[in-house]
Order: C-alpha cells, then structure tokens, then sequence
C-alpha cells in the first residue's frame, strides 16, 4: 500500500473538557447511521501511569472516509494517507485513497486534565449493523505508552478487556433518503442565502463559519471578495462582539509541509479578481469566542478595508464539517 505523510503544524482549536472523563479512551458518541457524517470525538482520560500524554494516534477503519482532523492549539498534526480497499463516492466523484491514521504530535496533556480529539469524516458502505474499531496509541514521552487496540469477540464485553479500542456501532442508512447528520453535514457546505454586499468596488457574499464544539474558544470562517474596481484594495482587519479578536490566516505547503501563518498585513483584493477566504487557504480564525457558535446562527463582523472602509455583514454559521461555499 502506497502511503505519503503531511505534517501540519498547527495553531489551533482548544477544546474544553464537557463530559465525565472515562478510564479508557472513547468516544463520546458511539452509534451513527452509515452513510452520514459522523464527527469523531475522541476522549483521552488520563496519561501514562501519571505521565503526560504528548502525542496521540489514531488508525482509521475502512468505512471511515474522507477524515479532516480538528487542529489543538500546542500541538502539531500529522495526516498519513494512503489507498482505501475499495472506491467511496463523494458527491459524484469516486476516491480510492485518503487519511488512514491521524496523530496529534509534540503536545503536553497532563495526567491531571482530560481532552478531546475531534477527526470529522463520513461513515460509508455499511448495509448491516457493523461495529467497527479506531485502534488509538498514546504516547507519553519517548519510552512510555498506551495502547488501546483490543476488540471484544463476539459475545464479550469490552468492559472485560483491558485496553479496549474504541469503537462505533454503525447501522444501516435510513431508506428514502439521507441521514439525519449527513444532511446536517451537505447544510454547512451549501451557500448562504444573504444577499450579496457593496462597498465601492467590492461585492461581499458567501460568508460563513463552522459551528463549534461545546467549550471551544477557537473558530474558524470565511467569504468572498469580488473587486469589480481598476484599483486593488487590502482587507486590513476584522472585529467581531462574538470574539475577543479575528484574525486573518494563510495556510500554504511548504516542502510538503502545511503551515499556518498570521497575515500582520492583511489580505490584498486584486483589481478585477475574487479572492475566497475558506478552509485550507486564506480564512478567519475567530479568537477568545465569548460562545460556541451553534449551526443556524449569524455572527456580525466588521470588515475594514484599505480603500472601501469599514464594512458591516454578517456570517452564517453551518454545519461543524462544513466551509465557505466555492465559486468558479
């Protein structure tokens, strides 16, 4: 099997603690329909006899497919992709290949505190009540570690077992329709209905942001800028009462690298070009957030630009997997 590795070093989505932590690692959902979107939220209860976890692995199972993990903030992230067994449709287009094993890498989780690691992907190509098992590694320092891969035979409680792997129980796919979070999943990445705004040359339109997790201070949105102008502009900044700052993020590939940088100098909004601020390039990265954007709300910002001035518009806020909608 063909595999290439992309390490992301990533400033990030800190996540809160919001449940009772358990003695192995789980996830806090354990059941999902199949072919939907299943956001994977993965608890680490403890380190390693008292050690701090500093990194943890988690393999995918087949049938979990098309992953993106949720960046933490002190933590870099490693994505090892490779060939799936068989072709997953993915809006009309066939994939073979993708993410097979996720690692958060170089952090420092205390035996003390408990966290969540969040992978967001789509469960697919179940037609029977399957369970199926994410093998998850911590490591604690270059010598200690816990391995959770153990899967219960049939007829065993995985209460028996002493380093279970956490699992889902996956259950056949609704008739007649999609699932329930699968629609939820296709709603955050259709467009928003907003009508478009002008200011001077500028035309602002498909604003949008990704709903949080209970506890997260960090997130993430976007729109487009279409500049009808002769004269470029510059996107200098953005404020929002929702959170403490926003700020204005480039993701770019470095030696195969995926790195994130602030722009200290904002965005340039070439005369007669569009340019799109969504996940995985230029985005919004919303700071200190005073409440977890939930799907359904809008979040009021206010853009300023070099040339056109302080505009005011509003983002609205889809599904937790879902991005800025993209035009051509």
């Amino acid at each position: 099997m063909t595999q290439t590795r992309t390490t992301i070093l990533a400033l990030a989505f800190s996540l809160g603690a919001t449940a009772t932590a358990h003695a192995h690692a789980s996830f806090q959902q354990d059941e999902v329909a199949s072919e939907s979107s299943f956001n994977a939220v993965l608890q680490i209860p403890h380190g390693c006899d008292g050690k701090a976890t500093t990194e943890v692995q988690v393999k995918l199972p087949e049938g979990f497919v098309f992953a993106k993990p949720q960046p933490k903030a002190g933590w870099e992230l490693e994505i090892i992709k490779g060939d799936y067994r068989k072709s997953y449709d993915n809006h009309g287009k066939s994939v073979t290949a993708g993410p097979l094993e996720i690692r958060w890498k170089n952090g420092n989780l205390s035996d003390d505190y408990y966290d969540t690691f969040v992978i967001n992907g789509k469960i697919s190509g179940f037609d029977k009540e399957t369970q199926i098992a994410f093998p998850v590694t911590q490591l604690c320092g270059a010598s200690d570690k816990v391995v959770w891969d153990q899967i219960a035979a049939e007829g065993q409680s995985a209460h028996a077992l002493e380093h279970p792997a956490p699992t889902v129980t996956v259950t056949p796919a609704q008739a007649g329709g999609h699932h329930h979070d699968d629609m939820a999943g296709m709603a955050g990445m259709t467009e928003t209905t907003d009508a478009p705004v002008r200011a001077g040359a500028l035309e602002i339109s498909g604003g949008t942001v990704k709903a949080m997790l209970p506890g997260a201070k960090v997130g993430g949105g976007g729109f487009i800028v279409k500049n009808d102008g002769s004269d470029g502009d510059m996107l200098v900044s953005v404020e929002s009462p929702a959170a403490g700052r926003v700020e204005l993020h480039e993701m770019t590939m470095q030696n195969d690298v995926m790195k994130m940088r602030k722009l200290e100098q904002g965005v340039a909004i070439p005369a007669g070009e569009t340019v799109t601020l969504e996940s995985g390039g230029l985005h919004l990265m919303f700071m200190d957030v005073k409440k977890p954007f939930t799907e359904g709300d809008s979040i009021p910002v206010t853009l300023t630009f070099d040339k056109a001035g302080k505009v005011s518009y509003v983002l609205a806020v889809g599904n937790a997997a879902g991005g800025a909608h993209k035009h051509k």
